[in-house]
Parts: C-alpha cells; structure tokens; sequence
C-alpha cells in the first residue's frame, strides 16, 4: 500500500489514532490519547509564537526509507512552503519535526524516527514527553 492509497481510502479516514506505512507498505496504528493532541497544540504554538513566520502542520507525512513517518508537529519555512508546497507526503522532511512521545513508544523506536527525520532533511528533531519537557536533536 502507498501513502495516496492510505489517504483516500475511506476506511481509514477520520480514525482516533495515527497511521503510518512501513518500508514494506503496511499500516502502523498508534492510539492517540486526549493529552497527546494537548501537547501537539501546545508544541505547535511555542514554534510559532518563537519563529513568527513558517507554516505549523500536525500529522505532517515524510517518505523515509523505513516506509511514511508522520511527525507530530512540523514547522515549515517559508523557503520550503514555496519549494515544495504542501504535497503529501514529502520527500525531504521539514526543518523542524516534533514527536509525542506516548507511553507505548520505545526508546528505540524513537531514536529511529530521529535518525530517519535527520537523514531525510530535518535540521532539528524536538521529542516531548507527557510532561511537556522537551529534547531537541541535530
């Protein structure tokens, strides 16, 4: 399955928990939790209010070799708005990529998603915790 096919299918539109693909075209289901989306909103305003410029996306979609990632929260500039549009989902991945971290995250699997946002074009992964503290990465 590709991403186009994941977002037209009307099966798996409006779902309570984020999608994502593997490099070999499988689904990935995470549940979203109420405070999950309180933290992607709160994150999402601290960028913009520091940066006053760029575009804030939630459930931003990135092609990576290990399949379509979706990061939690991405800030655009306007530089790449203008490049690349809003296509879905992207290619190189936006400057800055957030992820909620929820409880059933690993250590691991956060690391990756690090590693791939990083090789893929971010220039800063932010990961934050239930608690709101975050960690950044080059």
């Amino acid at each position: 399955m590709d991403w186009q096919e994941v977002i037209e299918n009307p099966f798996l539109q409006n779902l309570p928990f984020k999608i994502e693909l593997n490099k070999w075209g499988k689904i990935l289901m995470s549940p979203a939790s109420n405070n999950h989306g309180r933290w992607q909103f709160e994150v999402g305003t601290l960028i913009k209010r520091k940066k006053q410029s760029g575009t804030i996306i939630t459930e931003c979609s990135i092609k990576t070799p290990d399949g379509v990632k979706v990061a939690d929260v991405a800030w655009l500039s306007d530089e790449f708005v203008e490049k690349y549009g809003f296509i879905t989902p992207y290619d190189i991945a936006p400057e800055i990529c957030v992820e909620i971290v929820s409880p059933s995250n690993s250590k691991e699997e956060m690391e990756e998603k690090i590693k791939l946002y990083l090789n893929q074009g971010a220039k800063e992964v932010w990961l934050c915790n239930q608690e709101g503290e975050i960690s950044y990465y080059q």
